[in-house]
């Protein structure tokens, strides 16, 4: 009798501490994993939106970075074995969404919780020593030698990269894409005459392009862009059939377990939205040329399930995906 006493006053602790624990959360240090590399735009949002979230709890959030693996994988594997209790959160971006199709794993993307800070709109420049000055020249010369001209882009399925293809299918050309690692890479690759022509985000452009080792040709969104003193112009008026395809906007965030603790997610979710609305975040959206978003929860894991299925079937129909997306159940835009 004693023994089942005492039995049943271990598990009242054991449960008490663990009702505490969670009405307590956070009562530790919160980590992000950043799937791609330090200094690049998932990395650089992530830094400067746990900064501002730490304003509003009560422990430090440090970032670290988890990179490698197939579209991100290797960050996603780690955080997604970490245990589901809200202290380790993945740093990730829309191009994510392609690592189940591409091999890298075997999770649909709902398996997450995400927030989106936002992201930048993509655009196509050329070499500041490159023959063509406008988009128009630079199609015409893609028309006369299909398949020929270099185009640079981060890998197969990455926002860039689908943007690319957007391109083509909408102006009826086709470049010789060749895949980087990064955007970096990539436009280090244009700098370098690798490649012709180069499609990155004008947050990671701009200062190449105010450096003048870039030349923007058109922003692949339905409107202008202006840096500066330049205003770079929509592809969309001089190719119209574009709107047919465009615009992919990019999803930048973070992300907690889909199966992590309510109330985690609730203390979370506040401290996002407060940063969000800081004067900081507004103003460094501005400087480095973001448009931000603010989706969590319900409303981000809908953007994030149409990127996927968008993004799935692409490399499927382009015979690229390793993994048929109907076997994840993913759904056909």
């Amino acid at each position: 009798m004693k023994l089942m006493k005492f039995a049943a006053l271990a598990a009242a602790l054991v449960f008490g501490a663990s009702e505490a624990s969670a009405q307590d959360y956070p009562f530790r240090d919160i980590t992000t994993a950043v799937v791609w590399g330090a200094g690049g735009g998932t990395d650089t949002i992530n830094r400067m939106i746990m900064a501002e979230m730490e304003k509003h709890l009560p422990v430090s959030v440090s970032v670290i970075n988890q990179t490698g693996g197939v579209a991100g994988s290797n960050g996603m594997v780690y955080v997604f074995n970490q245990p589901d209790d809200g202290y380790t959160l993945v740093g990730l971006s829309e191009s994510n969404v392609t690592a189940a199709v591409q091999g890298g794993w075997d999770q649909k993307f709902s398996v997450w919780y995400p927030f989106i800070v936002g992201g930048s709109p993509d655009l196509i420049s050329v070499p500041a020593d490159s023959p063509y000055n406008t988009l128009e020249e630079l199609i015409e010369a893609a028309k006369a030698a299909p398949g020929t001209i270099p185009a640079g882009a981060s890998g197969s399925g990455s926002i860039h990269h689908l943007n690319l293809l957007a391109l083509e299918n909408g102006s009826e050309v086709t470049f010789k894409f060749i895949p980087y690692k990064g955007s970096a890479p990539s436009q280090e690759a244009a700098l370098t005459g690798e490649v012709q022509l180069v499609v990155t985000s004008l947050a990671e452009q701009q200062p190449l392009i105010a450096g003048g080792k870039l030349r923007p040709l058109a922003m692949l969104t339905p409107d202008d862009a202006t840096l500066g003193d330049t205003t770079i112009p929509t592809a969309f008026t001089a190719y119209p059939d574009l709107a047919n395809y465009l615009p992919l906007k990019q999803a930048i965030g973070f992300a907690v377990h889909a199966s992590a603790p309510a109330n985690a997610k609730a203390v979370l979710t506040e401290a996002f939205e407060k940063a969000m609305a800081s004067p900081t975040v507004a103003e460094w959206a501005k400087t480095n040329f973001y448009d931000l978003s603010g989706a969590s929860g319900d409303e981000a894991s809908a953007i994030f399930a149409t990127l996927e299925s968008t993004f799935a079937w692409t490399l499927w129909d382009l015979e690229t995906a390793k993994v048929d997306p109907a076997e994840l159940s993913i759904a056909k835009p």
